[in-house]
């Protein structure tokens, strides 16, 4: 166990979660997180190899899903409710690299694929999943939203605009399905994700002066920091927290964090 990490429980037994992106960074730390409190836990990832394995590590069920396909979307949840006969917790994490690039330089084909991805992607899924929770009168929600929309960060169009669309449609389903028990949340997290390794290995001059920017002088963990507030917002305790965006990250939405990559 890592320093300062609560020891597991079983604040989600007998639950079933799907976390989408579970093959990797966040979603992984998720995925093993909720099987550790307990939850019968579907790995959603379009990586076989990585998803398989997360999977195989926890006793989950793996269902390779690109959360940009539609058809996929709509499988990965029927999955869930043929094996375990319901959904309860819903973790919207996917995501796929996108090209660093300037405003002008974007093309109608990225912002399609992140908005598949980012937005749409959780919105099949939401659709899907919520006439098993309203029946069930039980249900959670958990849209890993980014300070990147946020704070607007330079050369990540799509993901930012993805991101906040995302923000905008958690706090729309909370409000639309707030008397039928299931609240919906999200999470902007500053996370050493799988996205964050990708952009720091692309410009690594940026990792040092992430860490100096965080009040607390570090980017989070996804297993330590991350995945316990997950966990909350998953459990019983989140019954009467609903529409909001809960900024993990260590302070840095605070003042907000100069993100300047050297763009060409």
């Amino acid at each position: 166990m890592q320093l300062g990490v609560t020891s597991p429980g079983v604040q989600l037994e007998g639950r079933v979660a799907i976390v989408t992106g579970a093959g990797d960074g966040i979603g992984a730390a998720v995925a093993r997180r909720f099987a550790a409190e307990g939850a019968r836990v579907l790995v959603a990832e379009v990586n076989e190899e990585t998803g398989r394995a997360v999977a195989d590590e926890i006793g989950g069920l793996f269902v390779r899903t690109d959360v940009g396909d539609k058809a996929q979307v709509r499988a990965m949840v029927a999955a869930a409710v043929r094996e375990w006969g319901s959904v309860d917790v819903l973790v919207n994490n996917a995501w796929a690299a996108g090209d660093v690039g300037r405003v002008e330089d974007k093309t109608d084909a990225m912002l399609d694929r992140g908005l598949g991805i980012g937005f749409y992607g959780p919105f099949w899924a939401m659709q899907a999943a919520f006439p098993h929770m309203r029946e069930r009168g039980w249900g959670r929600v958990v849209n890993m939203c980014s300070l990147n929309g946020v704070n607007a960060h330079m050369g990540t169009l799509e993901y930012n605009a993805a991101k906040e669309a995302l923000r905008t449609l958690t706090r729309t389903a909370a409000r639309e399905w707030a008397p039928t028990g299931v609240v919906v949340n999200a999470i902007c997290p500053g996370a050493r994700s799988a996205a964050y390794r990708r952009m720091m290995g692309a410009h690594p001059e940026l990792e040092e002066q992430s860490n100096a920017m965080n009040p607390m002088g570090r980017i989070g963990d996804p297993d330590g920091d991350i995945a316990p507030v997950a966990v909350f917002l998953a459990g019983e305790g989140a019954r009467y927290v609903t529409g909001n965006t809960l900024f993990v990250d260590g302070g840095a939405h605070i003042n907000g964090v100069a993100w300047a990559p050297d763009l060409p």
